[in-house]
């Protein structure tokens, strides 16, 4: 079925859905109609002046409320892989970063209410981001200029997700908190999530916790009916604590996570290749076997899987008009304890380990001159190693320091913005390996013009600077859950990207859009250079030449009443190497349209998109084919006494699709999930 015939489909059921309506849906009985309502307008607190969604630079999204709810997964990725211009990087169920406009860790920053989230997930796609979608109370993502305030590195963007650790305020009613549970079909996933906060005078105290276990999911078509490896559970708990005044608040809290999944596509047929110069070496020494000779039985071991353990402190403080001239100071930080193992068998193999710390300080001042702005600074430092049969880079440390300035300037119907940002780092390998110590500088403008009620046109400019990583300088080992060998280089400098972005919106009214397109050219763009590989075990060497990303996003909607909107939307991003040859894992494009109805308590969303064949591939990678995708979501929201509640049911891969994600490490050994369904109940009191 085209695109155009699924839209005109989609648009007739609604119209008809409409004409069906009975008399008391259409105002023709005696029950008084549903008043009007204005949304208010959505303010992103990953913005350095709390600016409203339609007033940012860039496109920023933002996932709250009931629409947080259906689309929360088990990982970050997935929750967010609806979003324009937002995929995952899936490593079976229980790992999954987003990618943003073709990037992700660590040109993607994850944090926690605007702290660094000090884990292992930017070291490979096997590390879990230590996020719980299911405690999240928000989830905003954030590209363009104000991503400076995050560092000079997050060109593809920054992912905020926002809890409630810490109160910010005490509950009116002395207590309030939430309670939610749910199963999933398909992979037997059961979940169980709750939180509440109680208060007097100035002070309150939050508790939540988490419970969720999962087994393998279901795969149609495919060889086997589960995918070996795709099992998951984790567990998390949160104590938190805060003082709040009339000016402000400051608290505490500590969090324990611990979670285990398996590891898909995990093969032990390659853990005899090594390296001989730039060449893999997987087979005897002059014995008369072809040097990729290896044995193809059958993988006696059982798929390894990971336990992790991440305790966390928190610390947030927020102190408004503390004296003449500023009018707000904020402070964020975190100190992280991060342990994983990789098991195979009864045995730890590998034993990835974080300890570190991130702390910034920001200051919004008072108009001067007409620019209102925030000044701030960052500071990090993580102690990073890997110990046992992967350990495929040195133990390091790597500190650094930032210090960055934001401003806006509104003059008639035009809004300006600038950034700028410096950074220094340092990265200390044991051994003998030499230290690196660079400093990047980044700069931003932006000008949004409001030339008609609800519309407005922004231009966005950005010259950014990224510093490499200790994995990109230091790696050299085996890596068995990417299958790859991989080559760091202490030479490598920084990166630079000079990024153009412009967005058209029409922001309110019955027809409303957000159309944009972008151009990134990165000069010196670290990346993985395939040299050799034999099946699909490949050497990697890091290594820098200039590439571009150039790509659009687009999402229209129309309001055919006050019960139907449908839309279409649709990305797609290239990345290139310039000199010729495309990068790997660059998410294919992506077309599609939806519905949604809004009827008393009942809600309801049906989407169908088309993620298209991905045949621009780098040496060494294969084309992946193209899926249809439907999903469904209907939602009841009610009272009980003095507690709201809501009733959802969630259907992905309604029509059971075989489906790859090119942008996944493991594509050809892990397809996505079959149909889920998945039914929840949450009470809020």
């Amino acid at each position: 079925m085209s695109l155009l015939r699924l839209s005109l489909s989609v648009q007739g059921l609604a119209l008809a859905f409409h004409a069906w309506q009975p008399a008391h849906a259409t105002g023709e009985s005696t029950v008084p109609s549903t008043p009007a309502t204005t949304l208010e307008a959505v303010t992103v607190s990953a913005g350095p002046l709390g600016q409203k969604k339609d007033d940012m630079a860039t496109p920023a999204e933002v996932l709250d409320g009931s629409a947080l709810v259906l689309e929360r997964q088990a990982t970050l990725g997935d929750t967010l892989e609806g979003l324009p211009g937002v995929r995952s990087d899936t490593f079976g169920a229980g790992a999954a970063r987003p990618i943003i406009r073709g990037q992700t860790a660590p040109r993607v920053s994850v944090l926690s209410d605007g702290s660094a989230m000090m884990d292992a997930s930017a070291v490979s796609p096997d590390h879990a981001v230590t996020v719980e979608p299911m405690l999240a109370e928000r989830i905003e993502v954030l590209r363009g200029p104000a991503t400076l305030r995050y560092g000079g590195g997050a060109i593809g963007g920054v992912v905020n997700v926002l809890d409630s650790r810490i109160p910010t305020a005490v509950p009116d009613n002395g207590v309030e908190g939430q309670v939610e549970v749910r199963g999933t079909t398909g992979s037997q996933e059961r979940a169980g999530s709750f939180g509440v906060t109680a208060g007097k005078d100035n002070f309150a105290v939050h508790v939540e916790g988490l419970k969720r276990r999962a087994g393998e999911y279901r795969v149609p078509d495919w060889t086997r009916s589960r995918l070996a490896g795709s099992q998951s559970e984790s567990a998390s708990g949160s104590v938190g604590m805060s003082w709040i005044g009339d000016k402000g608040y400051f608290g505490l809290a500590f969090t324990h996570l611990e979670s285990r999944y398996g590891l898909v596509g995990h093969s032990h047929e390659y853990e005899g290749c090594h390296v001989h110069g730039m060449r893999l070496h997987c087979g005897g020494h002059g014995d008369g076997q072809d040097d990729h000779e290896h044995s193809h039985g059958e993988d006696s071991h059982a798929a390894p899987w990971v336990k992790l353990r991440s305790d966390r402190v928190d610390l947030r403080g927020e102190y408004r008009d503390p004296f003449a001239g500023i009018r707000k100071i904020t402070l964020r930080g975190g100190v992280t304890d991060y342990r994983h193992q990789e098991i195979e068998g009864d045995a730890v193999a590998t034993t990835f380990k974080n300890r570190g710390f991130d702390l910034r300080l920001e200051a919004e001042h008072e108009p001067i001159a007409g620019w209102r702005g925030v000044l701030g600074m960052q500071g990090a430092r993580s102690a990073f190693s890997a110990v046992g049969d992967e350990s495929f880079m040195p133990r390091s440390v790597t500190t650094s320091t930032g210090l960055f300035l934001f401003e806006e300037y509104r003059l008639a119907d035009w809004r300006f913005e600038l950034g700028a940002r410096q950074d220094w780092q340092s990265v200390t390998p044991d051994g003998d390996l030499p230290r690196s110590s660079q400093t990047a500088s980044s700069f931003s403008g932006a000008a949004i013009w409001s030339f008609a009620p609800q519309y407005s046109l922004a231009l966005s400019l950005s010259r950014s600077q990224r510093l490499p990583t200790a994995q990109e300088l230091y790696a050299r080992g085996p890596h068995l859950a990417t299958l790859t060998y991989e080559l760091g280089d202490p030479g490598l400098g920084r990166e630079t990207s000079r990024n153009v972005d412009l967005t058209l919106r029409k922001n309110a009214g019955d027809t409303q859009f957000s159309l944009g397109v972008f151009h990134n050219r990165v000069r010196n763009y670290i990346y993985a250079q395939t040299l050799d590989a034999f099946e699909d075990y490949r050497l990697i060497r890091y290594a820098q030449k200039d590439a571009e990303f150039t790509g659009l996003e687009a999402q229209v909607s129309q309001k055919l009443d006050r019960h139907v909107t449908v839309g279409v939307f649709g990305d797609a991003v290239r990345g290139r190497l310039l000199g010729g040859g495309d990068l790997p894992r660059i998410p294919a494009a992506r077309a599609g349209v939806r519905a949604k109805v809004l009827w008393g308590p009942w809600s309801g969303d049906v989407e169908y998109y088309r993620v298209f064949r991905q045949n621009r591939v780098a040496d060494f990678e294969s084309e992946t084919p193209g899926y249809n995708m439907v999903n469904l979501g209907i939602a009841y929201d009610g009272r009980w006494g003095a507690s709201d509640y809501s009733i959802y049911l969630r259907a992905t891969n309604l029509f059971d699709q075989l489906a790859f994600n090119h942008a996944s490490f493991v594509a050809s050994a892990a397809p996505l999930p079959g149909r889920r369904v998945t039914l929840g109940v949450r009470l809020a009191y």
